[in-house]
């Protein structure tokens, strides 16, 4: 038997789908102003929190630790990315931000959050979604 979604699900569903979108398109536009990949920016902002393990990043970012190892490398040619031995285990190394990072995210503060933040100060100015968060498609629709 065939089920069907009723008309609201279905635009829900439709929104959810235009925020995700619209979000990776930002972050990966906020990246390419810093000459990153979207990859490579949200590698740098988990790194600008803490010095983490590759295999870490791996299962922060749902994806195999040989492409994180890539990443590092090309961020660690780049001057924004260390290796250093982990004081726990000194078997393992640890990708750390370097201050060249720390400076770059306090000039421009928005590089790795700037989707979200546009998010949460649109909620926060009268605590209802104004439209400019996700295209203004809550605004087109009467949702205000």
């Amino acid at each position: 038997m065939a089920t069907r979604t009723d008309p609201l699900t279905l635009e829900v569903v439709e929104l959810i789908g235009a925020v995700v979108a619209r979000y990776h398109e930002e972050y990966d536009r906020a990246a390419a102003e810093h000459s990153l990949t979207g990859a490579q920016a949200r590698v740098l902002g988990l790194l600008s929190l803490e010095p983490l393990p590759m295999r870490k990043i791996a299962v922060r970012l749902k994806c195999e630790p040989s492409n994180v190892t890539g990443i590092i490398d090309r961020l660690e040619t780049r001057g924004l990315v260390e290796r250093r031995p982990d004081p726990a285990d000194r078997r393992v190394k640890l990708a750390a931000a370097t201050e060249t990072v720390g400076a770059r995210h306090a000039n421009c503060g928005t590089l790795w959050t700037s989707p979200a933040n546009r998010w949460r100060a649109c909620r926060t100015r009268n605590g209802r979604c104004c439209g400019t968060c996700c295209g203004g498609c809550w605004a087109r629709r009467g949702h205000r």
